[in-house]
């Protein structure tokens, strides 16, 4: 009787042990399972690659081009003068500025080297190895100064330029002035505005030179007394240089500006269609082209009340030619610049420096 039980137990034994066998591999089920549940985790090798593309993105990619150029009537000119020591100076307000000091040694010395051959071939030459194209071209028929230019004294040696923010913002003066310094010694203080307010600034007196692209506003500087003639030229005012003004906006150009005649029809099409566009609106030379450039029927002039019927479309900015193509291009808007302070903005990645 005991065998038997001892039987019966040995073999119960057995049947357990045989029924965990059969469970065990379940119970591993739940492992095997496991790359499954992690199978995401296959694309981890493309994750490590995301960091390359955030940085590609961080460089700025201009969608602003130029769309209406190389026309007669966007030929914009540069022309130098040379303040007036006896001129009647005003502030602000109209009121007359007494004892105004200028350096006009130091004003003739620049006036001189600016119409040198030496800064008309460097002025020429700018851009074309940089940027692919000519920023500035020197004007057909100038005789270049070849007489002699004083160097700086200890009274002279501070010249205060009063310039448009165009041959600033192309970097064109980066290039220019720091060549005229160190051959004269001479340190030239740039005051960069556009062309109306530049002139201002000469008018009150902060000025020994002006470098400015609006000969309407010239020729009345010279006409109210604030230019001179300087030593080795033959008026007040020297024209010398000369780029293109040129019509940009998106590259998708919505209002078909580049399909059309003329930039004059260019300007209207962007009117009719009601298409953003950004102007200078500091009376510069750029803000003056552009006004010309409207259907005379809109009655677009540089006071305020002309276009406020237009301001869903037309933005009046009263900033510089760099800040204004930053703006362009945020809002993908159309707008006149010239053509050096563009192709600076493009080849710098939007960035004026």
């Amino acid at each position: 009787m005991k065998k038997i039980v001892s039987l019966m137990l040995a073999l119960l034994m057995l049947v357990a042990l045989g029924a965990c066998a059969k469970k065990a591999p379940e119970a591993e089920a739940p492992k095997t399972e496991a790359p499954k549940a992690d199978a995401p985790k296959a694309e981890a090798p493309k994750a490590t690659d995301a960091p390359a593309e955030p940085a590609k993105a961080d460089k700025l990619v201009v969608n602003t081009v130029i769309l209406k150029e190389a026309d007669d009537s966007m030929k914009n000119t540069y022309a130098v003068l040379a303040v007036n020591d006896k001129a009647p100076f005003v502030d602000a307000d109209g009121k007359e500025v007494k004892d105004v000091a200028l350096n006009t040694a130091g004003a003739d010395a620049l006036y001189q080297w600016l119409n040198s051959q030496e800064a008309l071939d460097m002025a020429a030459a700018y851009g074309v190895e940089e940027f692919g194209a000519n920023l500035f071209y020197v004007l057909e028929g100038i005789q270049p100064y070849a007489g002699e230019i004083a160097p700086a004294t200890e009274e002279t040696k501070t010249i205060r330029l009063s310039t448009t923010t165009s041959v600033k913002d192309s970097g064109l003066l980066g290039k220019l002035l720091p060549v005229f310094e160190e051959k004269y010694g001479y340190t030239v203080e740039v005051y960069s505005a556009g062309t109306g307010k530049s002139i201002a600034n000469a008018k009150m007196g902060n000025a020994d030179i002006i470098l400015v692209h609006a000969k309407k506003q010239e020729d009345a500087f010279v006409a109210d007394g604030f230019a001179r003639v300087v030593e080795g030229f033959q008026a007040e005012r020297t024209p010398f240089l000369y780029n293109f003004f040129v019509l940009c906006g998106p590259s998708e150009d919505p209002a078909k500006v580049a399909e059309a005649a003329t930039v004059l029809d260019a300007f209207k099409a962007i009117a009719d269609g009601k298409f953003l566009f950004i102007s200078r609106g500091d009376k510069s030379g750029t803000h003056t082209k552009e006004l010309a450039l409207w259907p005379e029927e809109l009655g677009i002039t540089a006071e305020a009340d002309s276009f406020k019927a237009y301001t869903d479309w037309y933005i009046s900015a009263n900033a510089g030619m760099g800040a204004c193509l930053v703006m362009a291009e945020q809002q993908g808007a159309y707008i006149l610049t010239d053509k050096a302070t563009f192709l600076s903005f493009v080849a710098n990645d939007g960035i004026i420096k």
